[in-house]
């Protein structure tokens, strides 16, 4: 079902590592995220849900436009970079997480987040589309689904065990005290993804025409 052959490609195999590790610090800070708001904050569901529209709602006026300049200066850049300001903007919130945190400031910092996700969704998903010959598109998109989820699972899982700790629902500032190490770690996750952005190639030169490569099989595809 997955030619392995297709990880041979360095912006297939890039794209991908970039995209388990983004959703992984994403996840896992959206998972403590809501529960910090409510929980060390005081404030209901709803109020949570509007207070976290800065860093969910960027992708919809962000991505579209780093979709676009992607195609004229390459997706690297914009994967490296944006991948460096959701560590920025998690780390930026762990240090400054406390019951009585300025909302205006926590709204900056998820905002700065939320910028540097929505340079990646878009960026992701050309690297690895513009990786594989267009007979394994369905192939290369259900595996980037597929690790992107195991991103998720995996951020969630790691920073739930950083954060568990006896008694740390026992007041805001115990929350708080386990909250801040944990959204770190989110951010050193989110770090990790560069690495995988710097595999993926460059922007083509303009006298050649971005096609993908031909994935070589070691038996007869057919």
């Amino acid at each position: 079902m997955l030619p392995l052959a297709l990880f041979r490609q360095r912006g297939f195999t890039g794209a991908n590592t970039v995209s388990f590790f983004m959703y992984a610090g994403l996840f896992g800070a959206l998972f403590l995220m809501a529960q910090f708001l409510q929980t060390a904050l005081g404030q209901s569901p709803l109020q949570a849900g509007i207070r976290l529209l800065p860093w969910t709602a960027t992708p919809m006026v962000v991505a579209p436009i780093a979709g676009s300049l992607a195609d004229r200066f390459g997706n690297r850049p914009f994967m490296t970079f944006g991948l460096g300001l959701q560590a920025i903007g998690l780390g930026w919130v762990a240090l400054i997480a406390a019951p009585d945190v300025s909302e205006l400031e926590l709204g900056i910092a998820l905002t700065v987040a939320g910028v540097g996700t929505s340079l990646c969704f878009p960026t992701v998903a050309n690297a690895v589309m513009g990786s594989v010959p267009s007979d394994e598109a369905g192939v290369a998109s259900g595996t980037n689904s597929a690790l992107r989820e195991l991103g998720g699972v995996f951020g969630v899982a790691v920073l739930a065990a950083v954060f568990t700790h006896q008694g740390v629902y026992g007041s805001p500032q115990a929350f708080v005290d386990r909250f801040q190490p944990a959204l770190l770690t989110g951010a050193a996750l989110t770090v990790l993804g560069i690495v995988g952005a710097l595999l993926v190639p460059g922007r083509p030169p303009r006298d050649e025409p971005a096609t993908a490569p031909t994935v070589a099989y070691a038996l007869d595809p057919d």
